[in-house]
């Protein structure tokens, strides 16, 4: 009796395993790596920030001191006037501060300010500083102007977005 081939059919392979919608664990991952990598970068940017500001205050503090030893008014002034702008520029957008001059450069310090005394006060010498002659005579409180300028770098603003 001859043997009748039973009815099978070919090996079938199952179905290419898709990549695409991933498993809820992968988006899981994709969202916490993002999450870890902005709070890395805003950590950067926030401790850079602090170091910008320790770093102008202790600038201040060498200008202080200088000011004690030698009392050159001028220098004092020309010194300050210098630190403030490139802290400004590094505190604020370059575009924002850096090509201010004048009466504009001190109401840009009077609105990133909460003493109001650059425009008005003491601080207004700043405008003129980088341009005054050697032997000039200036009649200003020079510990008022220190301070002006020590309660600005204090009150910067440390995060990134805050203009």
């Amino acid at each position: 009796m001859p043997v009748e081939p039973l009815p099978l059919r070919d090996i079938h392979l199952p179905e290419p395993v898709i990549w695409w919608p991933p498993a809820p664990g992968w988006w899981l991952l994709l969202i916490l790596s993002a999450v870890i990598i902005i709070s890395i970068v805003m950590f950067k940017q926030v401790r850079k920030r602090r170091l910008l500001k320790r770093t102008a205050l202790a600038e201040l503090a060498m200008i202080r001191q200088q000011y004690q030893e030698n009392h050159d008014r001028v220098e004092l002034v020309k010194a300050l006037s210098s630190l403030m702008r490139r802290a400004s520029i590094s505190f604020y957008q370059r575009s924002s501060s850096a090509s201010l001059t004048g009466t504009e450069w001190l109401q840009h310090l009077d609105k990133t300010s909460q003493r109001k005394g650059f425009e008005n006060g003491n601080g207004r010498i700043l405008a003129t500083a980088p341009y005054l002659p050697a032997n000039s005579q200036l009649e200003i409180d020079f510990d008022e102007l220190l301070s002006l300028c020590e309660d600005w770098l204090r009150i910067q603003p440390v995060n990134p977005h805050i203009p």
